[in-house]
This record gives C-alpha cells, structure tokens and sequence, in this order.
C-alpha cells in the first residue's frame, strides 16, 4: 500500500480526501498484458473508490523486464489515475503487553 498525495472522491453524498492506494495484479497471462486491480482509502479501514486497469505493450514489456516490478506497476497505475505517489504506507505497530497476576 502507498501513501499518496490527497485526492477528493464523491462517496455516498459527500467528498472525501483519499491518501492510500492499494494494488494487486489480478490476471497476467505472462505475454503481453497484466490486469490490476486498485482500491483508494481514507484510512486503511475506508475505502471510497476501486475498479481495475489494464497494463499492455510497451508498459508491459517495460513492467516484465523491470528490477523492481512492484514499483513499476505502482507507479504505472499512479500515473494512469491521475494520482501522486508520496510514500510507502507503514501499519502502526500495536504493542502487546506482558500482563502477570
């Protein structure tokens, strides 16, 4: 998950500030295009928008030959939707304390 630059999206009557971007690959057929599906979040608990884009020719080519391939298909998919990539996103750490009675 990224965290990216603010984004206003219409949910259920009323706008919202989006600031995480998700993205999963959801079908490669490993010769000439990918399938990714995104998701856009408030917090990691509300999400107001997703849908699915598609990655061919040469972005494809350029994605499968890529050292970081990860990062590539973020930032391909950023620039796809219009959004700005600021971050990777870091899930608070809960601590878990040791109780004895």
């Amino acid at each position: 998950m990224k965290i990216i630059q603010p984004v206003s999206i219409w949910y259920n009557g009323k706008i919202e500030s989006a600031t995480l971007f998700n993205l999963t690959s959801t079908s490669d057929n490993l010769v000439d295009s990918a399938i990714f599906y995104f998701q856009l979040y408030v917090n990691p608990n509300f999400q107001v928008a997703d849908g699915s884009i598609t990655m061919a020719g040469v972005e494809y080519a350029s994605y499968c030959s890529s050292a970081d391939s990860n990062s590539y298909a973020y930032e391909w998919a950023a620039t796809q939707l219009g959004l700005t990539i600021i971050g990777d996103y870091v899930p608070p750490v809960t601590e878990i304390s040791n109780v004895s009675e």
